[in-house]
């Protein structure tokens, strides 16, 4: 019977030991798995996300984190989400902070340097560090948009901030106090309602849109539960 039993009985596959590595979370130190990202890591810790980060049902950009190195005197940012932890990295996530922006009617707004030296007289106090450009978790070509917006070049303004999160990691370094990316919203807004060349597709949208066309869709995603809700947006076709 014995020998039967361990004949026909699987065997369980064991897992490695994943390598671990030290970080300290918020001044303590946890050992998490050495191929984490930092926000693994700190999930991994036992902390709990509670500024709602894009990849955890919230907002993009919000895992704004800096954090240091062994023998290295060097204060690095990225996004939490992004960013592989290192063995003895101190790290500490950076808070809501606020952030200069303009109030504005797009339609009394004009895209021109005007605009820029109204709403955002600050850029004009660039000094063209790159500091912003070297804290941008999107390796965004920071800088030389904000040198765009100087010149008034409102659809290059657009273009290198377009892929912008608008985490504010440019801004807490920027030493002219330059909000960077709430420049950049301002350019695509106005790109967008003046510059932006006419689309007949979207033209087409609205007009099915204003004739309820998908209003029997919208009241049937409205009625359904939270779960499955969320399993056809997961489960949805992805260009």
């Amino acid at each position: 019977m014995a020998t039967k039993k361990a004949a026909t009985k699987k065997s369980k596959k064991v897992d490695p030991i994943k390598k671990m590595a030290t970080v300290y979370i918020m001044g303590k130190a946890h050992k998490v798995p050495a191929d984490a990202t930092i926000m693994g890591a700190i999930e991994y810790a036992g902390y709990l996300i509670k500024r709602g980060a894009g990849c955890r049902e919230g907002f993009c950009g919000a895992c704004a984190t800096v954090y240091r190195l062994p023998g290295d005197y060097k204060i690095y940012t990225g996004l939490a989400c992004t960013t592989i932890v290192e063995d003895e990295m101190w790290l500490t996530q950076l808070p809501s902070f606020p952030g200069q922006k303009a109030i504005y009617d797009i339609k009394k707004i004009q895209p021109n340097v005007a605009t820029i030296q109204k709403l955002y007289p600050e850029v004009f106090r660039c000094v063209a560090c790159n500091t912003c450009t070297k804290s941008c978790p999107q390796d965004l070509e920071v800088m030389d948009y904000i040198q765009a917006a100087i010149q008034g070049d409102i659809e290059r303004v657009m273009d290198l901030s377009f892929d912008c999160l608008s985490c504010g990691l440019c801004a807490i370094r920027c030493p002219a106090e330059i909000v960077q990316y709430n420049v950049g919203i301002l350019a695509r807004r106005l790109y967008g309602r003046y510059l932006s060349p006419e689309s007949k597709q979207l033209k087409k949208r609205i007009r099915e849109v204003k004739s309820q066309k998908f209003d029997k869709e919208l009241k049937k995603l409205v009625k359904m539960e939270e779960k499955a809700l969320k399993k056809l947006y997961y489960d949805r076709d992805m260009e």
